[in-house]
This record gives structure tokens, sequence and C-alpha cells, in this order.
């Protein structure tokens, strides 16, 4: 392999899958301490790599623009084109879209990505010089890991990952978020919203997780939908703050704070696993074993759905059939049990 000294990372979104990719930033770093490393990812989930000291710079994008309107295609193209300038050494297609690798063709003119076995849109493989395969109903941190060292010649093992440094950054956040926590309880975070509200808890049971175990309850939302939900459980419970609405960076200073998060497969959650901070993550329509990396702390509960993830069902509301009294003792062995 020829020496690289420029690396470019295409790893668009969605929030998840970004924290999922951004596990390898450090053993990258750590084999090659003098590659630099720059990150396109659409504008709205720029702050969630924002501050990452293995980061030399974050590109935006914003592809979803093109939906609204045509001409956005052209202006995403020329802006796409003007980072070739950059001239990279490598560029890696760690997301396997066809819109993502165009994107890489774009940026750099050596590009390496998942072979046509390993992801859904194949016809993206056929952009790419390098192609890695691993099967697509893989772990996707496992992808991840291997899609961002293989073309680097070098391998991040699953002992690495388990091992791994929290790596989700944050500075001059509101100190406010702080004045929320408690010094007598134990602070649980609850992430009550997702992509679709298929993959969305029960106000119910998440109220009733609440009324169970007598600690401090946060909840974040990110729409007013959320926030209505987060209401209704508010209202239903004598321990729970809603929070204000919190950017990303304030988010992750939280997350980075409390004591367990528990919330549906999305995002905010996945910001517990890469902050090292304990979480249940509840999962119904999406594969638990392929979304996230089980540890003593970072743990789950799956719902009854044998889950195809070449195919998922948006019509499985099965998360809400997962019993509220299994995830408060599995709280309770994290919060209280493994202390000892």
């Amino acid at each position: 392999m020829s020496k690289i000294n420029k690396l470019a990372i295409i790893k668009l979104s969605a929030m998840g899958d970004i924290i999922h990719a951004m596990v390898a930033l450090q053993f990258i770093k750590s084999k090659y301490p003098n590659i630099k490393i720059d990150w396109f990812v659409e504008g709205s989930f720029s702050k969630v790599l924002q501050y990452n000291p293995h980061i030399d710079n974050i590109y935006e994008l914003n592809l979803k623009s093109i939906k609204k309107s045509k001409k956005e295609l052209f202006t995403q193209i020329k802006l796409a084109r003007k980072y070739s300038q950059n001239r990279y050494d490598l560029v890696i297609d760690a997301q396997g879209l066809i819109k993502s690798a165009i994107v890489s063709k774009l940026v750099g003119k050596k590009v390496a990505g998942f072979s046509k076995l390993s992801i859904r849109e194949k016809f993206a493989a056929s952009l790419y010089n390098e192609k890695i395969t691993i099967s697509y109903d893989r772990n996707a941190i496992d992808r991840n890991a291997k899609i961002l060292s293989e073309p680097l010649n070098f391998t991040i093992s699953k002992k690495d990952i388990l091992n791994k440094k929290p790596f989700l950054f944050f500075k001059n956040e509101d100190r406010k978020v702080y004045e929320l926590l408690s010094n007598d309880k134990k602070n649980i975070l609850l992430i009550v919203g997702a992509s679709w509200v298929s993959k969305m808890y029960s106000n119910e049971k998440f109220a009733n997780i609440t009324n169970s175990l007598n600690e401090n309850y946060l909840i974040a939302w990110g729409s007013e939908a959320e926030k209505q939900i987060a209401n209704k459980i508010a209202n239903h419970s004598s321990n729970v703050t809603v929070l204000p609405k919190l950017d990303l960076n304030n988010l992750k200073a939280l997350v980075s704070k409390v004591d367990l998060v528990i919330g549906n497969d999305t995002g905010p959650t996945h910001m517990a696993w890469a902050l090292n901070i304990p979480s249940i993550t509840l999962f119904g329509n999406t594969p638990g074993y392929r979304n996230t990396y089980e540890t003593n702390i970072n743990r789950i509960i799956e719902s009854n759905t044998k889950v195809n993830p070449y195919k998922l069902d948006k019509n499985d509301f099965s998360i809400k059939e997962i019993d509220d009294k299994n995830i408060v003792k599995m709280a309770k062995e994290i919060l209280y049990e493994e202390k000892n």
C-alpha cells in the first residue's frame, strides 16, 4: 500500500450510523499518527463529529435538499467536486449507497468501499477502486471497523472495540444542563423518539419504568411530536424532568454525565455506548445484534419479532410489547448489582 497522508471518510448519515463508524478513528490515528482525516457528512449531523481531535476537517453536504429542489443537485455536485482540490490519497465510502459512492468519486480518484455482496445498493460498488467484503447482516460496528481499516492495511479487532476510549467530544456546553442532574439519586436519561414511529417504545411503559425505580429521570426530545410524548410521560410520573431542546453538543455533554440511558434504537441512545455510559437499547423492528455492541454496561432488549435486516418492516410495532418489568430488572442490575 502506498503511503496514505490524506484520507477522506464519506459517512453522510444517520446519527447512529455515524457514531458506529467514528469508533474507528482512534485506531486509525494510533496506527498512523500523522495521517490527516477529513469527514464528509450531511450538515444536520455534523455536530456529532464536532471537536473530535482525530478529525482535521468536517465538510458538510446537503444531499437531502435535492429532494426539495432538483437544482440543488448541481449545487451539491459542484461542492463535492471542489473538495477534490484537497488531493486525497484515499477516499473511503463507509456508507455504501449510490449517493455516497458518487460523492466519493467526485472527491477523490482512489476510492475504497463495500463490495456488491456487502451492500443493498449494489451499483455503488462499481464506482470503487478497492472493494471490501463483509456480509450486510453482520454487526454494523464490525462492518464500519472493517471498511475503515482494511484499505489502510490493518485490522481493528473486537477486543480493540470493547476496550475503546470514549469518542464523542463537546466544548462550551451550556452548564445549565448539569443543574438538572441529581446528587442524591441516579440520573437516568430516556430517549423516547426515533426516526420511525414503529421504533418507539410505549409512553405508558416508559412512565411505568419511572414509577418503578425511584430515581431522577430526564427526557430528551428532538421534535414537537417527541416533546408531546415526553410531556405525557412526565404527567404520569413524579420524578421526571422534560429537558429543554438540546443541540447535539449539549446532548453529548449530558449523556457523558448520566448513570444510565434507556432508549429506542436511535442516535442519541447510541451516544451512551460511544461515551462508555451504561445503556439499555430497545429493539422491535430493527435487529439488536446488528445495531449495537453489547457489553456488561451496554445491554439490549428485543421484542419477539424475527427481524430480516435486508427488509425491515416499518409496520411492525412489536417494540411496544416489550415488558417494562424486564427493563426495570435490567436497569437495577446495571445501576446497583454491578457496582458492588
